[in-house]
């Protein structure tokens, strides 16, 4: 059960071709090329999305911590 040589996979690669033939071949590769190009697109936005949304999510924080927070000057006893 060692490797497989060159021949195996030539062997296997003429099968596959056979069974499935050239144009669904093509296709596929073009599929799975715009599935990687959409998976890295979709990383790129994600990561500039999830930038956006810490922060709005810090803004809306500020913003709720505003009208909670009552500021008062303390004045010291003399």
């Amino acid at each position: 059960m060692g490797t497989f040589s060159v021949w195996h996979w030539l062997i296997v690669l003429v099968i596959v071709v056979l069974v499935f033939g050239t144009k669904k071949l093509k296709n596929l590769g073009g599929d799975l090329g715009g599935a990687v190009k959409g998976f890295k697109d979709g990383m790129k936005e994600g990561g500039a999305a999830a930038d956006t949304t810490a922060d709005k999510a810090a803004v809306a924080d500020q913003s709720i911590a505003d009208k909670t927070t009552i500021d008062v000057d303390a004045k010291q006893k003399s």
